[in-house]
């Protein structure tokens, strides 16, 4: 085959798989979109750190610019109850967040278990003490991922599958923080190297958790790679003395470029 006719034929072979992987992505968009949608978990479901928080959300601080509502947005499932919640615990989703769950549903998306394993007390230890504190609260939070935290995402996923025995589940991981290797204020590459080791912990421990319950895990350390705190274009918060609630938290940009597409691929 002459090189011209070669590159052609190349060329086609690869429109069209992109064009059967686009149609494909499209067809169980529009699938999920017939059922209805519920959006549970913590501050990085909910969009602490994006601004524009609807105000009969309150303190859980739910955003117009999570990923959660922007895809509900584009997609206009038959239903949209979006109770992922600020500061939200394994068991605050097990109390408060499973109602809109039923048998019509027919999408679900979750981050949760960073609270479980004490993310704030992590960074706060990390923030204000030195090295060698830091990484012995984060041995102790990496512990707990190892011997609690299991359990606890097998109660949460448990009960998504026995009241919405149809839906497809896509459980969302955490980025790494920290940009490494570049010159960077605030907390020493000892302490930012250690914090982006346990969030590969945690998010080993959920993929494993949510695989084993038949779910898709939505790995957004891809899509924030580049973004990281340190690196130049974050799209995470560092710490926020106006805000401090919003201190290591997707921005706007994190959630409709971080998580939005990953989500959007796995849903």
């Amino acid at each position: 085959m002459r090189r011209s006719r070669l590159v052609a034929y190349v060329a086609s072979v690869l429109l069209g798989v992109v064009a059967t992987l686009t149609g494909a992505t499209a067809v169980h968009a529009s699938e999920a979109a017939a059922t209805g949608y519920v959006a549970l978990g913590d501050s990085y479901s909910s969009g602490v750190g994006a601004g524009s928080y609807i105000s009969s959300s309150g303190d859980c601080k739910r955003s117009t610019r999570a990923y959660p509502y922007l895809w509900a947005a584009a997609n206009a499932p038959a239903s949209f109850h979006f109770t992922a919640c600020s500061g939200a615990r394994t068991d605050d989703v097990l109390a408060g967040q499973l109602a809109p769950l039923g048998t019509g549903t027919g999408l679900v998306s979750i981050s949760v278990g960073g609270n479980d394993a004490g993310f704030a007390d992590v960074m706060i230890t990390c923030v204000t003490q030195s090295d060698s504190a830091c990484v012995s609260r984060i041995n102790t939070a990496k512990a707990y991922v190892d011997s609690t935290l299991p359990g606890k995402l097998d109660a949460v996923y448990d009960a998504i599958r026995s009241k919405a025995p149809s839906a497809h589940v896509v459980v969302l991981g955490y980025p790494r923080f920290y940009q490494l290797g570049t010159a960077c204020l605030g907390l020493s590459e000892t302490k930012r190297a250690a914090i982006n080791q346990a969030s590969d912990h945690l998010n080993a421990a959920i993929e494993k958790r949510a695989l084993n319950h038949g779910f898709t895990f939505g790995d957004v350390r891809t899509t924030f790679t580049g973004h990281e705190i340190c690196s130049g274009s974050s799209w995470l918060h560092s710490v926020n003395w106006l805000n401090i609630g919003e201190s290591y938290h997707p921005t706007a940009n994190g959630q409709s470029g971080g998580y939005l597409p990953v989500f959007r691929s796995a849903a």
